[in-house]
């Protein structure tokens, strides 16, 4: 008789694919409830956008939990940042743009005509693929959107500054050099910065358009954590290309294909046993 031996114990937190294509490191989420159970901060109804001629987005619906961590994966050039971005109507200043449908923040439609996309764009905060802190201080980064909000009273300010230090993991390696350039800081560091930044407003959502992309392991698992940390206050909704990290952070995960939403639902549920073939194919490597 063959020798049998005992499959290869996985580390705590790494759930095997039953296909044996994909090996995923999982949060632990417990149960969690179905989306549609819960409390939706925004909500997108047969939104369609084109760019000149090109139809980039297609009849999207999606609700996005209050308070969760919602990761839009799918290959290059499917739509992720262009949803994303719709979010705030930060593809308002591309020329040639147009769009039909509605898009919903806590129950307002942010494509009103008479909507302020200023006051939107506080209630939104926004965190680029690449680091971008301004030439000037850490003090100065952080307290940007509230400046330009006509924040003037130093000592709120210097509170926000704290606050928004100590959510993003920073305050201890930066409290003793607030007023340095913040360019000098190390990239993941600079992107903890930005990510300061992106809440110092106290925005409802945080949008998160890859972040990790240009940082190295150690950097980037300190990003993830942080995304953690943060949906006890703010829902956070991420691009990632990286399907480890999707399954690390997101809570719910939409799949994008071509410009629509092919399957949304569950992480765990949809790295582990996906509904729809083409998932399914596109999660454990088989395209894109």
């Amino acid at each position: 008789m063959a020798n049998m031996t005992a499959p290869e114990a996985l580390p705590a937190g790494e759930k095997s694919d039953p296909r044996g294509a994909l090996r995923v490191t999982m949060q632990d989420t417990g149960k969690l409830e179905k989306p549609e159970a819960l409390e939706t901060i925004v909500r997108i109804e047969n939104f369609n956008l084109f760019y000149g001629k090109h139809h980039a987005l297609k009849n999207i619906n999606l609700d996005i939990p209050k308070n969760r961590v919602t990761a839009l994966i799918g290959p290059s050039g499917c739509g992720k940042s262009t949803l994303l971005r719709s979010i705030n109507r930060m593809n308002d200043l591309i020329d040639g743009i147009s769009y039909q449908g509605s898009i919903y923040l806590g129950g307002n439609d942010i494509y009103a005509p008479d909507q302020d996309v200023i006051a939107l764009r506080k209630h939104c905060g926004m965190v680029f693929q690449k680091t971008n802190p301004f030439p000037k201080s850490i003090f100065e980064n952080v307290i940007y959107p509230n400046r330009i909000s006509g924040e003037r009273n130093r000592k709120k300010l210097a509170e926000i500054v704290e606050r928004c230090l100590k959510r993003t993991a920073l305050w201890d390696e930066v409290s003793h050099r607030l007023h340095d350039n913040a360019t000098a800081l190390s990239g993941g560091q600079q992107q903890r910065l930005c990510i300061a930044r992106g809440i110092a407003n106290e925005p409802d959502v945080l949008l998160m358009d890859e972040p990790c992309s240009a940082l190295d392991p150690i950097a980037t698992a300190k990003i993830e954590e942080l995304i953690l940390d943060l949906r006890e206050n703010y829902t956070v909704v991420i691009v990632t290309h990286n399907m480890q990290q999707a399954a690390r952070v997101a809570d719910y995960t939409a799949f994008m294909y071509l410009g629509e939403i092919i399957e949304f639902g569950a992480t765990s549920e949809m790295f582990l046993k996906p509904r729809l073939k083409q998932t399914e194919d596109y999660i454990t490597g088989r395209f894109g």
